[in-house]
């Protein structure tokens, strides 16, 4: 492992690792349920209309996962952990399928044909290159802003902050109870953060880890983590919907539009999530940018083909994986051990499933507490670096979209560095990056 995974050039052992991976497996594991809920038409009750199996969908979800993650693990060495993206699958199912009208397989065609394109632009650094563009204070930004993003995704999974009736978020005001703080959900929440706050002030190893299990547990007696009678921890996974492609509508405008939108979504997750984790890791250089990014982008583009091919929606690194990286986790073990528990869990879905969004939600909100620290290094006394970071920062949770707060970043930045007249500070690459994003700005739809 040493030989691998070189843990002590990183500062790290062996146990923090597995700890780790175990960590970010936990805090991302809901995807395995959400994402088969998803795209098979659950979740909007349109089943019949989108026509694709739970089981299917749940084995391609977890395989794909895994796939993903190992690349990223022995080809990037980083602790970054990879599965079907949440937005995308929506967009699949809701806009392509229900809203467009295509059948499941063409949009399984336009993901499949992004993530080819996506290794080929992965080969040749134009990904590497991006990153590289995007500024030093901008990157720890997207740090910042991933934090806030996912501390919301935290309180929204508790029931704590919901959509209000006249404003855009709010204090849950009922859920199926008197008082909604003292809710079984948000109660339940508020221990399980409670409980890691105080173990990581004590320093204990996996502290995230361990409030995650200690949280399950003790939402067995409030009734939040629900054990069904007849109840078996084990099942056979279904048969992936292998190679199901439909190329008859690839010339057509719409499928460009398609093809064209799970690419941008795609590559700025990617981008805003490595800088983020990687941030957070400490494994970025003094110029802000990532090591072994290339093999860590090939890792994502390597996934969604094969997540394409097994039956899922486009396949991408997760803002989860800061929680491993909270728990210690710095280099490719981390992912391994998360590769491997998505392994695991074909065949062990139902004992994965106890675990609420009420236990997993204080691991990501305490994370969020953790990725802001990059904060007070933000040079905010010169205007031209400071409203672009805070643009950044602050659209990622108000546009509940990482790629979002990258584009006005983005847009902002040259905006005030030509506005000063600093036209040195703009690289090509911005400047390129400021034209696409104008032109899909003004010309998005919906």
């Amino acid at each position: 492992m040493e030989k691998v995974f070189k843990l002590k050039e990183h500062g790290t052992t062996f146990q923090r690792e597995i700890v780790a991976g175990l960590t970010t497996f936990l805090t991302m594991a809901y995807i395995l349920a959400v994402n088969p809920g998803m795209l098979s038409g659950r979740f909007g009750g349109v089943e019949e209309l989108i026509g694709m199996p739970w089981g299917g969908i749940f084995t391609a979800t977890a395989l794909s996962a895994a796939i993903a993650t190992m690349v990223m693990a022995f080809a990037a060495n980083l602790p970054i952990a990879l599965a079907p993206g949440m937005g995308l699958n929506a967009f699949f199912v809701y806009n392509v399928v229900q809203g467009m009208g295509y059948s499941w397989e063409v949009a399984l065609t336009a993901v499949f044909l992004e993530g080819i394109l996506f290794v080929a632009l992965s080969l040749l650094n134009v990904r590497e290159a991006i990153i590289n563009a995007i500024p030093v204070n901008l990157k720890k930004a997207v740090a910042v802003g991933i934090g806030l993003f996912i501390a919301l995704i935290g309180f929204a999974n508790a029931g704590i902050i919901v959509q209000g009736a006249g404003t855009v978020v709010r204090l849950a005001e009922k859920l199926n109870v008197a008082d909604p703080i003292t809710g079984s959900h948000p109660l339940l929440a508020f221990f399980g953060l409670i409980i890691i706050a105080v173990l990581y002030v004590l320093k204990i190893p996996g502290s995230i880890l361990i409030g995650i299990i200690i949280t399950t547990v003790i939402g067995i007696p409030m009734g939040v983590t629900v054990i069904h009678s007849g109840w078996s921890p084990f099942r056979m996974p279904d048969a992936p919907l292998l190679f199901r492609f439909d190329f008859s509508q690839i010339m057509s405008f719409n499928f460009f539009v398609i093809f064209f939108t799970f690419l941008f979504v795609d590559i700025f997750d990617t981008i805003g999530t490595l800088v983020g984790v990687t941030t957070q890791a400490n494994l970025v250089d003094k110029n802000g940018n990532i090591p072994r990014v290339k093999q860590a982008l090939l890792a994502d583009s390597v996934g969604t083909v094969a997540g394409a091919a097994l039956g899922t929606s486009t396949v991408t690194s997760y803002v989860e994986s800061a929680a491993g990286v909270a728990a210690g986790g710095r280099t490719g073990l981390t992912s391994l051990t998360t590769a491997v528990l998505f392994l695991i869990a074909l065949f062990l879905s139902p004992l994965f499933g106890l675990i609420p969004n009420a236990a997993t939600a204080p691991a990501l909100i305490f994370v969020g507490f953790l990725m802001i620290r990059p904060v007070v290094s933000i040079n905010f006394e010169d205007p031209t670096e400071g409203i672009p970071a805070f643009i950044t920062i602050i659209m990622m949770p108000f546009a509940y979209s990482i790629a979002d707060g990258i584009v006005f970043g983005i847009i902002s930045y040259v905006i005030m560095k030509v506005a000063s007249a600093k036209y040195k500070d703009i690289s090509v690459i911005t400047w390129i990056l400021f034209v696409i994003f104008l032109l899909r700005f003004f010309t998005r739809q919906g």
